[in-house]
């Protein structure tokens, strides 16, 4: 690992690395309104993914002027390149995938420190304090004019089992409803959701301390999902994998969990068993958020609530925020996935996938394009049991491209042309219908299909745009010589 990659540790450390590679960093002093306007620059600045366009991929920028909020800044887009998570990784943007599956297999538990050396708490607001308001404290951003509230759209989740003690940490949308209230969203199946069903079936609320800018490597780990990571597993310690170090954390002062000690904010609290709030209810637009498939969600009448017991955060503090739809949901969600399927199919047929990307299009979590190897004719078949492999690896996949290994699955041109010459619609295609999915696929309707029966079912669906093994000679790509283009284009690269 380099010598720049060792001190990165937590979010100002690896702002300080992306301000030494030029291009990947901005910064801005003019003063902006974090409702709808902050996200509103940097959608034309750097947001990509299902982003309605105009936008693009560009640098991560940070806001040292938000309106209301004089003593913190904001940062946004810090993940919203494959590029920068490679260098804030340190390793090669194609082979994330691969990193993050090693990292599985060899997890470092994380540890707890003293709170007196815990940067996380050099600052405390308790919400007894008559003037506490979380809403003040953080400068949450609206993506939209549209959104039902001032959102916390990247903070690290993380509660435990009553039962068994076991931690977890993942990320949900969490909206600011009051001075000391938040509701959060649970898409059904995940980890913590069992946690608090665990404990409100007891009549008990449940510690939950919520980490706001952190290690990336903690926001890719924390995306992790069975089967890969299953109930009980602290994903915690794939971050610790990936830096080879294990990540500190530190006693919460009000309740009864632990928080990321280094921590740019983490708000303590409780999800409180039986108490529901509606989600809009300051604003009744009917709409909670952009959503990683690209449209703004719908506001849940049901969600349940977090009683917010106090705010802690480091000096001059950097609130960190993502808008739903960006290229960071793609690598956030889409690189924990890449090694989900690497790792399931790897076990399975040692050799033959050889990448998986997990594609922009899909917000990371609805298409793969895998790279598979045919070397002999019984191979033939066996890229499409990796492409069921994959969907066992991950549930919330919908569509699978299958590709040679001639043709680059990061390059969507690339794989478009691999459908368009390598592909028959009626021989290459394989539906399985009736599989459960994500809820937040708006054709995962009975509206949009009588044949689906119920709401968040969908039709899975392979596109094989191998070349039969017994006609690959037929379909070789045209070789061109090798030359070095720097001779004539000095700095020429192709990376």
């Amino acid at each position: 690992m380099s010598e720049k990659m060792n001190k990165v540790r937590d979010l100002r450390s690896a702002l300080e690395l992306l301000k030494s590679i030029p291009g990947q960093l901005i910064e801005t002093d003019e003063p902006v309104n974090p409702h709808a306007e902050l996200s509103g620059v940097y959608r034309h600045v750097g947001a990509g993914g299902t982003v309605m366009r105009p936008t693009k991929i560009g640098p991560a920028m940070v806001f040292n002027h938000v309106l209301g909020h004089e003593d913190s800044s904001v940062v946004i887009g810090l993940l919203a390149s494959r590029e920068r998570v490679g260098l804030m990784l340190d390793t090669k943007p194609e082979r994330l995938g691969f990193l993050l599956n090693e990292a599985v297999k060899n997890p470092i538990d994380p540890i707890t420190i003293s709170n007196d050396k815990a940067k996380a708490q050099e600052v405390v607001h308790y919400a007894e304090d008559p003037d506490f308001d979380i809403r003040k404290l953080i400068p949450a951003p609206t993506n939209t004019e549209e959104d039902a509230g001032p959102y916390i759209t990247i903070g690290m989740c993380y509660a435990s089992d009553s039962e068994t003690g076991e931690s977890d940490i993942t990320i949900h949308r969490l909206c600011l409803q009051s001075k000391d209230e938040m509701s959060m969203y649970f898409v059904p199946g995940r980890h913590l959701e069992v946690f608090r069903e665990k404990a409100e079936k007891a009549g008990k609320p449940l510690p939950i301390s919520i980490s706001i800018g952190v290690d990336p490597a903690i926001e890719v780990a924390a995306c992790f999902e069975a089967p890969t990571t299953p109930l009980g597993f602290n994903e915690l310690s794939v971050a610790g994998a990936i830096r080879k170090e294990a990540v500190e954390l530190v006693q919460c002062l009000t309740i009864d969990e632990k928080a990321i000690a280094n921590a740019e904010y983490v708000i303590e609290g409780e999800l409180v068993p039986g108490v529901r709030v509606r989600e809009d209810q300051n604003t009744n637009t009917g709409k909670a958020m952009p959503e990683f498939p690209g449209y703004t969600g719908s506001a849940v009448a049901d969600l349940p609530l977090i009683k917010v017991k106090a705010v802690t955060h480091r000096v001059n503090p950097i609130m960190q925020t993502v808008i739903g739809p960006s290229e960071e949901h793609v690598n956030m969600a889409g690189i924990p996935t890449e090694a989900s399927i690497l790792q399931m199919v790897e076990k399975s047929m040692p050799g033959k996938l050889l990448n998986v990307y997990a594609h922009t299009s899909g917000g990371g979590k609805y298409m793969a394009v895998l790279q598979f190897k045919k070397s002999q004719p019984s191979d033939e078949g066996r890229q499409r049991q990796a492409a069921l492999l994959a969907f066992s690896a991950f549930s919330e996949l919908k569509h699978v491209f299958i590709v040679d290994e001639d043709v680059d699955p990061f390059d969507s041109n690339d794989v478009l042309w691999a459908l368009n010459t390598r592909y028959q619609g009626d021989v290459d295609t394989v539906f399985i219908p009736g599989v459960r999915c994500h809820p937040l696929d708006p054709t995962q309707d009975p509206a949009y299909s009588p044949t689906i029966q119920e709401k968040g079912i969908s039709c899975k669906t392979i596109f094989d745009c191998t070349v039969p093994f017994h006609l690959k000679d037929e379909f070789k790509r045209s070789e061109f010589k090798e030359v070095d283009p720097s001779r004539f284009v000095p700095g020429f690269s192709n990376a």
